[in-house]
């Protein structure tokens, strides 16, 4: 009883001092304190926080003054950056993630708080809705870093297409990429026979029915192998929304200049890995020219 009220005080100390020092401190304190047996790992993660959240200068405070000068600094090393070495740094970080070594950056109150006043992703990302895909996590990054569309089978209409010529145009990102994954249900559902998906919800039916369309079904059906026909109709889904984005000439442009780079990429869930197979940059690909079903 003795140990619980110096570790209280001490608590209440630490609550006092952090929120002195700009609050970050203080709401690390009121976290609840593990059990004994992993009390020191506590301790020292908590150390390292402070440590690191001083490094930022958070521990003597801040204002928001400090935080658009942080976002402006980093708004400019990110302009610098060349569309290939933001598609490297997506490619580490992917292997951070399925060698389990992700750094997992949690931005601090501080980096937060640059966040307010402007946003400068590098990577626009068109994926699947679904759970197992979460995008940031992927990849290893953290706020702010990517610019995320996220719709059942990651194809274009309207909407995500407006997302991403939003990106491209007003936020300058370098890399825009279409994921699919290994098991996309949308995918297989739309290799269902037509009065099947006629049976489905409106909307739902009319998604699956337009991803129908973009397979080239024949070519599907000479696949025997269950895991190798599934990565081929995901790919050419993918392959597929790549080259719709090719027809558009904003996108196209910047590709062009050299500011952009097109990739289509396959996420196998079961080993992490994120396989970037088709890329359509200032050198590559002719606008419109497809190798699948011509584009009605």
């Amino acid at each position: 009883m003795a140990n619980q009220g110096r570790d209280a005080a001490a608590m209440a100390a630490l609550v006092l001092s952090g929120v002195a020092a700009g609050g970050v401190l203080g709401l690390m304190a009121m976290k609840m304190i593990p059990k004994e047996k992993e009390e020191a790992d506590y301790r020292k993660h908590l150390a390292s926080s402070v440590e690191q959240d001083a490094n930022s200068g958070i521990a003597t405070g801040f204002t928001m003054e400090d935080a658009r000068e942080k976002a402006d600094t980093e708004h400019m090393i990110a302009k610098r950056m060349k569309p290939e070495e933001v598609l490297s740094a997506l490619q580490k970080g992917n292997a951070r993630f399925w060698m389990g070594a992700a750094h997992r950056p949690e931005a601090s109150a501080f980096e937060r708080r640059a966040l307010i006043s402007k946003q400068f992703p590098l990577t626009a990302v068109l994926g699947c809705s679904d759970s197992r895909v979460p995008v940031e996590i992927v990849f290893d990054q953290g706020l702010g870093d990517m610019f995320v569309v996220r719709v059942a089978g990651n194809c274009l209409d309207n909407t995500t297409t407006a997302s991403l010529e939003y990106a491209v145009h007003h936020l300058s990102v370098k890399v825009l990429m279409v994921m699919g994954h290994e098991g996309c249900g949308a995918i297989k559902a739309a290799q269902l026979p037509t009065a099947d998906i006629a049976k489905e919800p409106t909307c739902l039916g009319n998604l699956l029915t337009g991803l129908k369309e973009g397979l080239n079904e024949s070519d599907l059906k000479a696949v025997r192998d269950s895991k190798a026909h599934d990565r081929e109709a995901v790919t050419t889904n993918v392959k597929r929304q790549v080259e719709k984005l090719t027809l558009d000439k904003g996108i196209m442009e910047q590709v062009k200049k050299g500011n952009l780079i097109i990739v289509g990429c396959f996420y196998e869930i079961s080993s992490g890995i994120v396989d970037f197979f088709h890329e359509v940059n200032s050198k590559s690909l002719t606008p419109g020219k497809s190798s699948l079903i011509p584009i009605q």
